[in-house]
């Protein structure tokens, strides 16, 4: 007995003809002629480049399995594309149905995708411990609450590396407590007024500063007054005694030579 779904693969492969199956054939066939006469139809693309996509996804740690359940496909048909079909002393596919490409290639290696023990990038997590520490967390807080030890809150802090499932943790410390007052859950005060001091004086970044679509972005910097990357920026860094982020400081080197500029060639 088949377990595959009714539908049009379902009577293609497996001989079903109940009304779901032969409806769904009905469809592709009036969707292919549709098609092949607007001169679109495209029923097989090159696998190339989703082979290429399955290997940079394995590379940051996810496995078959999880790359198709990532993109809601059969582990076998992602086999046939990468190995080929072993029972049948096939090699890998050439040309694959077009579906499921796009569903491969639209799969991303983000956290809830990685297996828990692979080893990522940690700006992300160590960006949302140092903003929640300049919102006035006391970090050994921070610590309690991820259930580690302060030595072994400062060792994830300062490595190189982090595994996934510590940031995903530190992921869904943030969301709970970025918008909550510490005092209100254990915090002292001399507490949350050494976690602001250590935070002002390592120049980190607040939570308003960082957005969620860059903070796990090694390359992003922190906007911390809502124009940083501009001349503009830069005063307002200048005017309310803010650090001065990088991209300010390049935005208002440009600005004073394009002054400099503008005098010269009056």
């Amino acid at each position: 007995m088949s377990t595959r779904p009714h539908g049009y693969a379902r009577y293609r492969l497996d001989g079903c003809r109940c009304y779901t199956c032969a409806v769904a054939r009905s469809r592709y066939d009036e969707n292919r002629t549709k098609a092949i006469t607007a001169g679109t139809w495209q029923p097989w693309v090159d696998a190339e480049p989703v082979r290429t996509h399955i290997r940079a996804l394995r590379d940051c740690g996810m496995g078959l399995r999880a790359i198709a359940a990532a993109a809601g496909v059969d582990r076998k048909r992602l086999q046939a594309v990468t190995v080929g079909r072993t029972e049948r002393g096939t090699g890998p596919q050439e040309k694959i149905r077009p579906d499921l490409a796009a569903a491969v290639l639209a799969v991303e290696p983000t956290l809830d995708n990685l297996a828990p023990s692979t080893l990522i990038n940690p700006a992300g997590t160590r960006r949302r411990l140092q903003a929640l520490v300049a919102m006035r967390w006391p970090q050994q807080h921070l610590a309690v609450r991820l259930g580690m030890t302060p030595n072994n809150y400062g060792a994830m802090v300062r490595a190189e590396h982090v595994l996934v499932r510590r940031a995903l943790a530190v992921r869904d410390l943030y969301e709970q407590l970025w918008r909550a007052d510490p005092l209100e859950h254990g915090a002292t005060q001399a507490g949350v007024t050494r976690a602001r001091r250590h935070a002002a004086a390592h120049g980190w970044a607040p939570v308003g500063a960082w957005d969620d679509d860059t903070i796990d972005d090694p390359a992003a910097y922190p906007d911390w007054t809502g124009q940083c990357g501009t001349w503009l920026g830069y005063a307002t860094h200048k005017r309310l005694h803010i650090p001065y982020c990088d991209p300010c400081r390049a935005a208002y080197r440009t600005y004073r030579q394009e002054r400099r500029a503008i005098r010269a060639a009056a």
